[in-house]
């Protein structure tokens, strides 16, 4: 019988099974798939500032210490003061720095989802999670993965959930959805400041058709007694469903996420430890609504005096999640969200258009009216704005100015408001058009230039091309059930997890 692509959890970390490779590094500079640019490119800037260079220093000097090292303020980077002074005036480079580096290992689920409906694994991880940011060309992150997350769903939503054509080799019910992983690497620990938990998830292969078929209906989480908090329905199956017959997706993407960091937290529980989410678009919509959940179950509360460990989103291009009382909830569980949006992206606009956090009236429809489409942004927001870059067209296709690598490379060229737009971290502007078409022809780069050579394709000893087989792993950890049993004891009052 053909291989299956599973993840084979490894028991405790740090990660020393034969089949794990970790890969350490000591530069402190941000992921980049290039390690190149061009100067004239790297300096090139638009002039959209308003300010007087006498204006522009004294805002600077009314700011957060910009030269602090990274592991002096992490806090603050993770959302402690709600990046009050690290934004505006001018945008502080540790964050800046923070966000990209944490877009990027969103988009690696993007980079390493199979979702080629000719192969037969397709809806995999093509890479075994030992030899992932090898793969990707990003191998100095630190991190070393300790699971994958499965997902399952009968929500419609088109490019987003594949299926392979051969069910024996992989399932009809499940989708590679992210991983949870954990810095490893004692010079980058030390660099941070803290040991980073990390969940990454997978958002939508394609802008164009999901969006519009998501369920516009809210309904109570359960994650508490308070059903007054709501999110929207597709995200909460997305999340909570499960399918007995699949072996990937007998445990729901909930109850995989919260028993691996309840894992995580029993191995490291006598170090500084930080939890950070993130992801793009519809994986943005579930890094928002994990972070909730974690909080809620009191997953982060690691000792009796009731110290918690921070929760972090940085969040790209997200959907709203759910109402005023699910946005107030968080607020008060310190669920920290910094969202990274375009301005000319119609998917942070919605659910919600009629009624949202903008609207003076909101909290009288939602309590007195019970307004079932009542949603509310949770947290800080970076709002960006392609046609300041001037690598990029100026027109408004929807699709690319939804694309998580144009928010990288708007990310990496914000100073702040009125400011004029000047890549400070020579991130490579060639990464815009990874998978899209969306720089100016001047540039020489073509679209949609990254492939799979061959499509994964290789020759054999005999002359045949073959899809190479890949290694069988373990769906579930066999201790799966017992930490996540730990989660339920531990929920306040007794009070009942539900997880269906």
């Amino acid at each position: 019988m053909a291989s299956l692509l599973l993840l084979n959890h490894l028991p405790s970390p740090p990660l020393s099974t034969p089949h794990t490779t970790t890969f350490n590094n000591t530069s402190t500079t941000p992921l980049s798939f290039f390690s190149k640019i061009k100067p004239s490119l790297a300096l090139k800037c638009s002039s959209t500032s308003n300010l007087t260079p006498k204006q522009e220093h004294l805002q600077e000097q009314e700011t957060f210490d910009f030269e602090a090292p990274l592991s002096q303020v992490w806090r603050e980077i993770q959302g402690m003061n709600d990046w009050k002074g690290l934004i505006e005036p001018s945008m502080n480079p540790n964050l800046r720095r923070e966000i990209i580096r944490y877009g990027e290992l969103a988009q690696a689920c993007y980079d390493s989802f199979d979702f080629d409906p000719h192969s037969k694994y397709c809806g995999t991880c093509k890479y075994h999670p030992s030899h992932f940011f090898h793969q990707l060309n990003i191998p100095h992150t630190g991190y070393t993965i300790t699971r994958y997350l499965y997902a399952t769903s009968n929500i419609n939503l088109p490019n987003f959930f594949q299926k392979s054509n051969l069910a024996a080799v992989w399932s009809p019910h499940a989708n590679w959805m992210g991983y949870v992983a954990v810095i490893t690497d004692k010079e980058h620990i030390k660099n941070l400041g803290r040991r980073d938990i990390l969940i990454a998830w997978r958002g939508t292969v394609t802008y164009v058709e999901w969006i519009h078929d998501l369920k516009d209906i809210l309904r109570p989480a359960f994650f508490s007694r308070d059903q007054t908090i709501k999110v929207e329905s597709g995200f909460h199956e997305l999340y909570t469903k499960k399918e007995d017959s699949c072996t990937y997706c007998s445990f729901s993407a909930r109850e995989q996420v919260l028993s691996e960091v309840k894992r995580l937290l029993n191995y490291y529980k006598d170090e500084e430890i930080s939890i950070t989410i993130t992801g793009h678009s519809l994986g943005a919509a579930l890094a928002v609504l994990s972070a909730y959940d974690i909080a809620e179950v009191r997953l982060n509360v690691v000792d009796d005096g009731g110290e918690r460990v921070p929760v972090t989103v940085f969040s790209f291009a997200g959907p709203r999640v759910g109402n005023l009382k699910f946005k107030e909830r968080c607020e008060e569980l310190g669920v920290k969200v910094l969202r990274v949006v375009n301005v000319h992206d119609v998917v942070p606009t919605v659910p919600g258009i009629i009624t949202n956090e903008k609207f003076r009236f909101q909290k009288y429809i939602e309590d007195a009216l019970s307004f079932p489409w009542s949603y509310a942004h949770v947290g800080r927001e970076i709002a960006l704005d392609h046609t300041e870059s001037p690598f990029v067209k100026g027109n408004m296709d929807l699709v690319s100015a939804h694309n998580l690598e144009v928010h990288l490379h708007l990310v990496d060229g914000y100073h702040g408001k009125g400011k004029r737009f000047c890549l400070a971290s020579k991130r490579d502007i060639a990464l815009v058009n990874k998978s899209c078409d969306f720089l100016k022809s001047e540039y020489g780069v073509p679209p949609h230039w990254r492939q799979d050579e061959n499509k994964g394709m290789v020759r054999g000893g005999d002359g045949r091309w073959v899809l190479p087989e890949r290694p069988r792993l373990e769906a579930h950890p066999p201790d799966m059930t017992h930490h996540l049993q730990q989660v339920l004891d531990n929920h306040l009052a007794g009070q009942p997890l539900e997880t269906s």
